[in-house]
């Protein structure tokens, strides 16, 4: 195996953003950087595995967190990570299915019920009352990521 990332210090710094892409896939480096973190005891306030955000990326490429935490735990790299989950996924997809699918996930806001939504808007509104930009799930992890470590809304 080729030398690791740092485990991240996800108390320190965030993880990277969830546009940010790995084999074209949005979502897995910063699962990569959770799952890191997690093994190191450096996880913070971040939630890692079948949870939040996570969970669509395990279910779109039909994985289990605990899986991808161990290969985590080996000391693997980003690229031979990204070689076990093309490997190892029980759905493997095609370059546009990751690319349509990270489409969507970047550009997907709240579901139009009542519950979610009031969520969403209370979540954005702890950060800022008046940022009227923050529409996407992205927008709102990266704004929570920005504030929590010192940003201005």
């Amino acid at each position: 195996m080729s030398t690791t990332n740092s485990s991240p210090d996800l108390t320190q710094r965030p993880p990277r953003s969830p546009r940010v892409r790995l084999g074209g896939y949005v979502l897995l480096p910063r699962i990569l950087d959770k799952g890191r973190a997690a093994l190191a005891g450096k996880l913070g306030e971040y939630h890692y595995g079948g949870k939040g955000m996570d969970r669509h990326f395990f279910s779109f490429v039909g994985l289990d967190h605990e899986a991808l935490k161990a290969e985590l735990a080996k000391g693997s790299s980003d690229s031979e990570l990204l070689a076990w989950v093309n490997a190892t996924a029980k759905h493997p997809r095609q370059p546009w299915e990751i690319a349509a699918w990270g489409s969507y996930h970047e550009s997907r806001t709240p579901d139009s019920d009542a519950e979610t939504i009031t969520y969403f808007a209370e979540a954005v509104g702890k950060f800022s009352k008046i940022r009227e930009d923050i529409s996407t799930w992205f927008a709102l992890l990266d704004l929570d990521d920005y504030c929590t470590f010192g940003g201005k809304p």
